[in-house]
């Protein structure tokens, strides 16, 4: 994951064994292997630290919040056996079905409590955090680089005064990912989007690799992280053309190994995106049959791209100092390292920007974007902002303040840890706030409770509407104890994933025999009772008020609508 040193190409310069001359030279060559060690130590460094405290960032309190109903979705779907798992795919949610069977796998052996469903949501953004330090500290070695296109050995530059540029840039980027809420909000989730946001920043590093070298062992690897994003979340194919963009905006020549191009775009990189895209071609094609599922999108308005930005920086107090450390990032790109090839803003700004614009964009046609959807561009942004971060400390590296001191302390630091301490205060709320249950739309674990407290044998319960159904699956045990008169057949008889309902006002209603008390269970975004709007929802409410029920109490659990009627 990490590169080895600083940015050397090659792993064995790096890791040689000392030879029999340096022994012999005894301290004095040990005086002069010492940056060297430094360095490799360092490199470790950059990845281990970020990483480290995303374990501890996104594993604190990681059970606590209640699972939410796209979290039941997941809980109910590994629950099956493979065989019904790839009969419900074939119905609904294909875009999910490489997760919901890596899941199943790590359920059965870990079983299905909220903190192991978000276990491997968590581990999958440990390891984007350790790649995303590694894009910005490798970036910022290829912006140093010399005309070969090598990274620069040592990091250092001139205007940094022996400042290790890479090392700092890709440990800024790292723990500003590391630190970031929403990375908190991804990893504490049992969904696909933190694995592949986990591929698309490995996708991006190997980009980073294959380039620059042009073997085409760097490209297989890249192809393959395309092709596994994709599988997580087919929207991550975005990332291609985001690299592409980054491939227009950088010049590669003068770069070893470069390749053939076809204008400014290598052959091999489009040879690369394509085998990932034809590799998913049946998903893509089951999954455009499957458009029903996100019928419920709307046309992104203004208050859409308010929470895009939102979300992105972790809240509305953070969006400012994020957008100023990620101008500075673009400023230090273009000023101190000319837009050399690949360097950090040449490769975040694209990744952060085309896949949210692409969906928005589309979705004036057909909607299809959804905040979501996009969160594998959250990296990006913690890399451009690093970059600004780090272009603060070589611009104060140079001013007349780099020239005082404060006892060991060079002022000249003291301009980026003002910024720091200032973003560690306005982080502080936004990541407490984020794993709480009320960050999520429905607190599943307080709905089940209340069935729980008061429930009464032969309850019977309607779902309004039928998909409200997967608001029961979370914490089933109470829900199973009513009577679901409306199913007519389960959601794995039926191969989908809230099952059938009975549509014959007939039948419904010799059903409904001998019932006192009647749940009823809906996910209503206001605070009124929400207006059935089918038939079938129609006709239990009729049924309700025809055998002259009425409200006994009603409760809310989050967005989970829970209302009691009895006689």
């Amino acid at each position: 994951m990490a590169e080895t040193g600083t940015g050397s190409p090659d792993p064995a310069t790096t890791f040689a064994a000392p030879q029999p001359a340096d022994v012999a030279a005894g301290p004095a060559a040990a005086r002069t292997r010492s940056p060297r060690n430094w360095r490799r130590w360092s490199g470790w460094l950059v990845i281990a630290v970020p990483a480290a405290t995303s374990l501890a960032v996104g594993g604190y309190g990681i059970g606590g919040p209640s699972l939410w109903r796209d979290e039941a979705y997941t809980k109910d779907a590994i629950a099956r056996p493979f065989g019904e798992i790839f009969a419900l795919l074939g119905h609904q949610d294909a875009v999910h079905g490489a997760y919901y069977l890596l899941m199943h796998v790590i359920a059965t052996v870990i079983g299905t409590s909220a903190t192991a469903l978000r276990l491997p949501s968590l581990c999958a953004m440990v390891i984007a955090t350790g790649f995303t330090a590694a894009v910005g500290r490798r970036a910022a070695a290829l912006a140093l680089a010399p005309a070969s296109g090598a990274p620069a050995a040592g990091g250092a530059d001139g205007a940094g005064r022996g400042l290790d540029v890479p090392a700092l840039t890709g440990l800024l980027s790292g723990l500003l990912f590391a630190t970031a809420p929403y990375m908190t909000y991804y990893a504490q989730m049992a969904r696909s989007y933190a694995i592949e946001t986990m591929f698309a920043v490995i996708a991006s590093y190997l980009l980073l690799r294959a380039w620059p070298d042009g073997r085409w062992r760097w490209w297989l690897g890249y192809a393959a992280a395309v092709a596994l994003t994709g599988v997580f979340n087919i929207f991550g194919l975005l990332i291609l053309p985001a690299h592409g963009v980054t491939l227009l905006l950088t010049d590669a020549r003068g770069q070893a190994g470069a390749g053939r191009q076809f204008g400014r775009i290598p052959l091999r990189w489009l040879a690369a995106g394509s085998a990932a895209v034809l590799v998913l071609g049946p998903l893509l094609g089951l999954a455009s049959r499957q458009q029903a599922q996100i019928a419920w999108l709307s046309r992104p308005n203004v208050k859409a791209i308010e929470r895009l930005l939102t979300d992105l920086a972790g809240s509305r107090q953070l969006i400012l100092p994020f957008a100023l450390l990620a101008l500075a990032g673009l400023v230090a790109a273009w000023v101190a390292d000319g837009w050399r090839p690949l360097n950090p803003a040449a490769i975040a700004l694209p990744w952060l920007v085309v896949p949210p614009f692409v969906l928005i964009a589309a979705s004036f046609v057909k909607p299809v974007y959804y905040v979501r959807y996009v969160e594998f561009c959250l990296p990006a942004l913690a890399i451009l902002a690093g970059a600004g971060l780090t272009g603060l400390v070589r611009l104060a590296a140079v001013a007349p303040l780099s020239r005082l001191r404060l006892g060991p302390l060079r002022l000249a630091w003291l301009p980026a840890a003002l910024v720091i301490a200032l973003l560690a205060a306005l982080l502080a709320g936004p990541q407490q706030a984020i794993r709480q249950t009320s960050a999520r739309a429905d607190n599943l674990r307080l709905a089940s409770a209340i069935v729980a407290a008061h429930e009464q044998p032969g309850d019977a319960v309607f779902y309004i509407p039928a998909t409200m159904r997967v608001l029961g699956t979370g914490y089933p045990a109470p829900f199973g104890r009513l009577r679901d008169i409306a199913l007519k057949e389960s959601a794995t008889a039926s191969a989908t994933l809230t099952g059938t309902e009975i549509t014959n006002p007939a039948v419904l209603k010799s059903r409904f025999t001998d019932v006192r008390r009647v749940w009823v269970v809906t996910g209503a975004s206001g605070p009124t009772f929400p207006t059935p709007s089918t038939p079938a929802d129609r006709e239990k409410m009729a049924l309700i008020t025809g055998a002259g029920l009425h409200i006994v109490h009603r409760w809310r659990a989050g967005l989970v609508m829970l209302t009691l009627y009895g006689s």
